[in-house]
C-alpha cells in the first residue's frame, strides 16, 4: 500500500480538488484500471436503461456468472464522491462480485453532481431499486432475493436505499458496503488523523460534498448522512468492509455500532494496512482480493435460497 502511495506521490497529478469536475471525471476514468485485476469474463454481460421518477432514462449494466434464469442480483452504486466514476470504472469490481458470488449484479450509472445535486442520486438509487423490482422477471432475476451494494458514496447510496426499503416494506437481503460515508460532518478522529497523504484527502472530500450538498440541512438528511436516521430497526443485515487508513473508517463503524444497537444483523471486517479505494487495487494490493472473497461470500450467504419448512 505504501508503494501505491509512493508511486502515486511521484506521478505528481493535479489534486481533484484543482479540477473541474469534467476533468475530475476524465482523470479519474484515466486511472481506474490502473491497478485492477484482468476482468473475469462472463457468459453475460447487457446493458440496461432504468426509469427514474422525473422520466429520465438511467444507463446500467447487467452482469451474470450463468446464462440462467433464476438468478439472485445485486444492485451496485459505484463510488466517486457523487461528482465522479461511472459503470466503466467500477466494472471490474462488479464482474468480479459476480464471479465469486454466483449472483447476478446490476450496476447503475446514476446521475452525478454538480449537474445533479443532492438529492438526485439517491433518488436515482431508490427509483432503480424499484425499476428493478419491476423489470426483474423479464431479465431472468430473482428480485425475492435482492441486495444492495456500493463502495464509498456508493455505499452511502446503498444505505441510505436499505433505509427507504425498510421504509417502505421492500425486502433486501444485504447491504454490502464497501467504507461507506455515513456521517453528516467529517469531524471524526478518523478524519484527522488521515487528512493528508492517503489517497482520499479532507481537500478531496470537502470538493466531493461542495458539488453535491450545499447547506446543513441537507448534510443532516439521512439519505446523505445515513448515521441520522431516527430509526434502523427494520433494515436488512449488513455485511461492511473497512480500509484502516481511512478518514472513514470511525463513521463506518459508528454506522455497524447503530445496527447493532437496532438488533440488525452486521458483519464488520476492518482490513489491515490499506487506505481508502482499496478494493480497486487487486493487482497490487492482496487485501483487495480478500475483500471481494469475503463480500462475495457475504453475499452468497445472504441471497442462497432459504429452506421452508
Amino acid at each position: 500500500m505504501q508503494g501505491v502511495i509512493d508511486r502515486m506521490a511521484k506521478a505528481a497529478r493535479p489534486p481533484l480538488h484543482s479540477l473541474s469536475a469534467r476533468q475530475a471525471r476524465a482523470a479519474y476514468a484515466a486511472g481506474a484500471g490502473v491497478l485492477e485485476i484482468d476482468r473475469p469474463p462472463l457468459p453475460r454481460v447487457e446493458e440496461l436503461q432504468l426509469s427514474a421518477r422525473d422520466g429520465a432514462s438511467l444507463p446500467a449494466r447487467l452482469y451474470a456468472p450463468r446464462c440462467e434464469d433464476g438468478l439472485p442480483v445485486l444492485l451496485y452504486f459505484h463510488g466517486g464522491g457523487f461528482t465522479v466514476g461511472s459503470i466503466e470504472t467500477h466494472d471490474t469490481l462488479c464482474r468480479q462480485l459476480a464471479w465469486l458470488s454466483g449472483c447476478a449484479v446490476v450496476s447503475l450509472d446514476y446521475r452525478l453532481a454538480p449537474e445533479h445535486r443532492f438529492p438526485t442520486a439517491s433518488n436515482d438509487a431508490w427509483d432503480a431499486l424499484l425499476a428493478l423490482l419491476a423489470r426483474g422477471p423479464d431479465l431472468g432475476l430473482d428480485t425475492r432475493r435482492l441486495a444492495v451494494g456500493g463502495d464509498s458514496a456508493g455505499g452511502t447510496l446503498a444505505a441510505a436505499t436499505a433505509i427507504e426499503a425498510a421504509q417502505a416494506g421492500v425486502p433486501l437481503a444485504l447491504q454490502l458496503l464497501f467504507y461507506p460515508g455515513v456521517s453528516a460532518h467529517q469531524d471524526s478522529d478518523s478524519h484527522r488523523r488521515y487528512a493528508h497523504g492517503l489517497v482520499l484527502e479532507a481537500s478531496h472530500i470537502q470538493w466531493f460534498f461542495n458539488h453535491y450538498v450545499h447547506s446543513r440541512e441537507e448534510r443532516e438528511d439521512w439519505r446523505f448522512a445515513p448515521l441520522e436516521a431516527p430509526e434502523l430497526d427494520r433494515v436488512a443485515p449488513a455485511w461492511i468492509g473497512l480500509a484502516e487508513y481511512d478518514p472513514l473508517i470511525d463513521e463506518g463503524i459508528a454506522y455497524a455500532d447503530r445496527l447493532r444497537m437496532a438488533g440488525r444483523p452486521v458483519e464488520l471486517e476492518i482490513y489491515r494496512g490499506v487506505t481508502h479505494e482499496f478494493i480497486k487495487m487487486g493487482r497490487a494490493v492482496p487485501e483487495a482480493l480478500q475483500a471481494h472473497h469475503d463480500a462475495a461470500q457475504a453475499l452468497r450467504r445472504a441471497l442462497s435460497p432459504k429452506e421452508t419448512p
